[in-house]
C-alpha cells in the first residue's frame, strides 16, 4: 500500500505499541503522572475523542460502532456507555490486555481483539479510527479507508496528522530522540490533498464525502479530524 509498506509500517507499530513502549502509552492513557511533553499528548488526544464521539449521533443505542486502532480502549468504553455496541481493534496485544482489564461497565455491548484493523470484522454503522492512520502516507490512508467505506452504513471517522511547518519540524527534530523514545514514523498529510483525493475516490468510498473537520493543536499534539458521512440517496 502507498509509498511506504503497510507490511513493514504495521510491523514497526506492533513492536513499538506491543514491546518497546506499551507501558508508556497505558500510562497516558491514564491518569497516571507523565512528563510536559506526553501532557500535551494526553491533553491533545482527550479533545480528540470528545470531537469524534461528539459527531456520533446524539442517541447510538444498538447502532454498532468500530473503533480501529482502539489502544487502551478509551473512546470504544465511552462510545459503549453511550449505548453503542462496540468491536475494538488493535494490533499491540499488550494494549488489548490492558482494555479488556479496564474494561468494567458495559461488557454486553463491548469487546476487544487483538489483531489487523484492516481487516474484514464485520458491518458497522459508525468506524472510528483515532490516531491510528497517522503512521501513514495519504495513498495508504486511502486504501484503508477504502476498507471501512466497504463494511459502513453511515459515518467513517478518522484522524490525520496536519501538513504545518510546525509538526514538519517535530518530525524532523525527532530524529535526534532516543530512538527507543520514538514511536514509528508520522506521516503529516496536506489538506488540500486529502480533500482532493476523497472528492475523487472511487468504489465504496465514493458513497462518503466529508462532513466537518476539526484541528487539534496542544503543545506536541497536532492532529485533524475529519467526518465522512454517507451521501443521501
Amino acid at each position: 500500500m502507498g509509498n511506504v509498506s503497510f507490511e513493514t509500517r504495521r510491523g514497526e507499530l506492533k513492536t513499538y505499541f506491543g514491546q518497546t513502549a506499551a507501558d508508556k502509552w497505558v500510562a497516558l492513557t491514564s491518569q497516571s503522572p507523565v512528563s510536559y511533553i506526553r501532557e500535551t499528548v494526553r491533553a491533545g488526544r482527550e479533545e480528540t475523542r470528545a470531537t469524534l464521539l461528539g459527531w456520533l449521533p446524539k442517541d447510538v443505542t444498538g447502532h454498532r460502532v468500530y473503533d480501529a486502532g482502539c489502544g487502551t480502549g478509551v473512546l470504544a468504553q465511552e462510545a459503549a456507555s453511550r449505548g453503542a455496541t462496540v468491536l475494538g481493534v488493535d494490533i499491540s496485544e499488550a494494549l488489548i490486555a490492558e482494555a479488556n482489564d479496564r474494561a468494567t461497565s458495559a461488557l454486553d455491548r463491548l469487546s476487544f481483539i487483538a489483531g489487523d484493523m484492516s481487516a474484514d470484522h464485520g458491518e458497522f454503522d459508525h468506524v472510528i479510527a483515532m490516531d491510528s492512520l497517522i503512521h501513514y502516507p495519504l495513498p495508504t490512508i486511502m486504501e484503508l479507508l477504502e476498507g471501512f467505506a466497504q463494511r459502513t452504513t453511515n459515518s467513517i471517522l478518522f484522524t490525520v496528522a496536519p501538513s504545518t511547518p510546525a509538526l514538519e519540524a517535530m518530525k524532523f527534530a525527532g530524529k535526534f530522540f532516543p530512538k527507543n523514545d520514538r514511536s514509528p514514523a508520522i506521516e503529516p498529510v496536506k489538506e488540500k490533498a486529502l480533500r482532493q483525493a476523497i472528492a475523487e475516490a472511487k468504489g465504496a468510498l465514493a458513497d462518503f464525502a466529508i462532513e466537518d473537520m476539526h484541528r487539534v493543536s496542544t503543545g506536541f499534539y497536532k492532529s485533524t479530524s475529519v467526518k465522512l458521512v454517507r451521501r443521501s440517496a
